[in-house]
């Protein structure tokens, strides 16, 4: 059973603490931390507004227990996800490490070789899929979570089934899942985050983020293109070239209208597309995709622009 350790902090301790974030005053109240013993010198696991941070931000999502594991008996690996469950399509994985002897969270970690493999049993085949260039940190008030990204071409099924592992470093221990089982669902109907086209005798993925978190009005679209590998068992890591994704967001229920103030998607820094999808309205939404090369020439959709469709598209519902 988990301890629920009480943490009280004078006035005076806690300026030490204030510089995570200097908007949030704590004061004197009382901190519970379910699980976690705060050792003021421990310099490798979170302080405690640090971890008090962290915790908070973890009860968010829902721990994907399948790929959780321990190391060399001195750490334990755990994984999350927003609903503790994976789908086909585009996957956020976030990572944290726990320090056995107090349960705070461990700052300093890798995760390395994200492997997903498709069995293809009655084929006799297997495959990899579109993952994240890395597993990084992604937030300053989460100095111990590590977030990555898988996007899966297809669900579990009696055809075929799903192992996804990862290597893990931890302060000079090394440890990791080789391939563990994983359920990957189907999307429920009326959502397609992931497409793909073929461009010289080269195939590539377009997978859609996080459409779920959108309202209606203008939304932030983000997505990343990756590139089938040769061989395919290794993860598809993404496309070099430089694209433009050009969208014409439609509602197939509603006579196919569209809606204005749309921007294409363009390359980031960071590898992935963005650009701002605006949908006036709830329901379900086909945002047609027209892919443009570096000189401007249309490399895949945009086969029936006169009538404002094209055969490349996702799916989502608001």
């Amino acid at each position: 059973m988990k301890k629920v350790m009480r943490l009280f902090f004078a006035a005076t301790v806690l300026v030490g603490l204030v510089s995570c974030n200097s908007n949030d005053d704590l004061g004197s109240q009382a901190i519970e931390i379910p699980g976690i013993t705060i050792d003021a010198t421990d310099g490798d696991c979170c302080s405690a507004k640090e971890a008090l941070q962290v915790y908070n931000f973890l009860q968010t999502l829902t721990p994907v227990p399948e790929l959780s594991t321990s190391v060399e008996g001195q750490y334990d690996v755990n994984v999350y996800s927003k609903t503790g469950k994976l789908h086909t399509g585009f996957n956020e994985l976030f990572f944290v490490v726990n320090k056995k002897s107090s349960g705070n969270y461990v700052k300093v970690f890798q995760i390395s070789d994200l492997t997903p493999l498709m069995l293809m049993t009655k084929m006799g085949m297997q495959h990899s899929t579109p993952v994240a260039e890395k597993v990084a940190y992604f937030d300053d008030d989460y100095p111990s979570v590590k977030r990555g990204w898988v996007s899966f071409l297809m669900n579990s099924s009696e055809s075929g089934s799903w192992t996804l592992g990862y290597n893990v470093s931890v302060l000079g221990s090394n440890g990791g899942i080789e391939a563990a089982d994983i359920t990957v669902d189907a999307l429920p109907d009326g959502q397609a985050w992931l497409k793909n086209f073929k461009w010289n005798d080269q195939t590539y993925f377009l997978s859609l983020v996080n459409p779920t978190d959108w309202k209606t009005g203008a939304n932030t679209i983000t997505a990343y293109v990756s590139q089938k590998s040769n061989p395919i068992t290794t993860p598809y890591a993404l496309a070099e070239e430089q694209f433009t994704i050009e969208i014409d967001p439609r509602m197939p229920d509603m006579g196919n209208h569209t809606s204005p103030d749309n921007v294409a998607l363009t390359k980031q820094t960071d590898g992935s597309y963005q650009g701002t999808v605006n949908l006036t309205m709830t329901g379900r939404w086909r945002i047609h995709l027209t892919v443009r090369d570096a000189q401007g020439n249309i490399v895949a959709g945009g086969d029936n622009l006169d009538e404002g469709y094209s055969s490349l598209y996702w799916d989502v519902t608001i």
